[in-house]
């Protein structure tokens, strides 16, 4: 009889715990659980002779049917998968769609407030060019140069006096009773200068008296102010005639001082407007409409002689000094 001479195992557990089974080890070579590299060989050789064989039969490829009938069963799957998938896969896209047109918004409406303030900006500019244009248009047909100026400034109603101040002084040649025009007409004489700025007092003021002439009989006479902007009956004349009618219509022009100073011949001073009997001093008034809007005074010129150093002097043929 064979005596068993394996170590007893005990039942309980020692004092480090339960004893652990050792890991199963697997031998080298075993390939347990992974296909056999034969089969794989054999399903590669199975797919190349499909693809050989399909490609070969063309249209008539006994494998176009079992092609068919899978595409038969696949493509609805197919179909509903992609109807699922592609809003959510289009999520990201939309953001990025959204915030593309976003921007797109923003720099159209950027553009169009751009566009708007040129345009507002445009009427602005283009009434100064006119006003420009009107001045060389104006030296050439008094036949005297001209230094363009603008007006910065209205005297205060405190002064009792209608005058304006311009932004060109001595420093441009510039003196007392100087005339200043307009592309319109007359405007004023200057009063007094400084080396940037000269004030100008305007033909309507009521302390102003300018020797006119009616341009189609050269009857003269003196245009008085009124003192008032923007009102009627702004200027008076008189004629040196008492016989003579002035008529309504007629064009009124600066008669010319000695010198050219302070007014210099053939400036436009306005139109008669109105024309009123006197029967007591038995003579004839006429009612003066200017020329020159007052109250939308702008760009202004300075009559000075041809040839004045200046870098803004508009010469009689309308040429200006670079």
């Amino acid at each position: 009889m064979a005596i068993d001479t394996r170590p007893i195992r005990s039942s309980s557990p020692g004092p480090s715990g339960p004893a652990r089974r050792p890991a199963p080890q697997r031998e080298p070579g075993d390939d347990r659980g992974r296909p056999s590299r034969s089969l794989v060989v054999a399903l590669l050789l199975a797919c190349a002779t499909l693809m050989v064989v399909d490609e070969a039969g063309g249209d008539g490829s006994p494998v176009a049917a079992i092609r068919a009938g899978v595409g038969e069963v696949v493509g609805p799957v197919q179909a509903g998968v992609a109807t699922v998938v592609r809003p959510v896969a289009g999520i990201p896209g939309a953001f990025r769609t959204n915030d593309q047109l976003r921007q797109q918004v923003e720099d159209l409406e950027a553009d169009v407030a751009e566009k708007d303030a040129l345009l507002a900006k445009a009427g602005y500019d283009d009434n100064r060019l006119a006003a420009l244009d009107g001045l060389r248009a104006l030296a050439g047909d008094i036949g005297y140069a001209l230094v363009p100026a603008r007006m910065i400034a209205i005297g205060p109603a405190q002064s009792f006096s209608s005058t304006i101040t311009i932004d060109a002084g001595s420093d441009s040649g510039l003196h007392p009773d100087m005339t200043v025009v307009a592309a319109q007409g007359l405007v004023g004489r200057i009063t007094s200068v400084t080396s940037h700025t000269a004030t100008v007092l305007l033909i309507v003021d009521d302390t102003s008296n300018v020797g006119g002439r009616i341009g189609d009989n050269m009857e003269i006479g003196f245009v008085k102010g009124k003192g008032a902007l923007g009102t009627d009956d702004r200027l008076e004349m008189e004629l040196a005639d008492r016989n003579v009618v002035p008529k309504v219509g007629q064009e009124v022009l600066t008669r010319g001082s000695e010198g050219g100073a302070p007014y210099v011949a053939g400036v436009p001073i306005g139109t008669v407007g109105k024309v009123y009997e006197s029967v007591r001093e038995t003579s004839y008034r006429a009612v003066i409409v200017p020329a020159v809007d007052f109250t939308a005074l702008d760009l202004v010129g300075v009559v000075v002689p041809s040839g004045t150093y200046d870098h803004r002097v508009i010469e009689v043929d309308g040429s200006m000094h670079p």
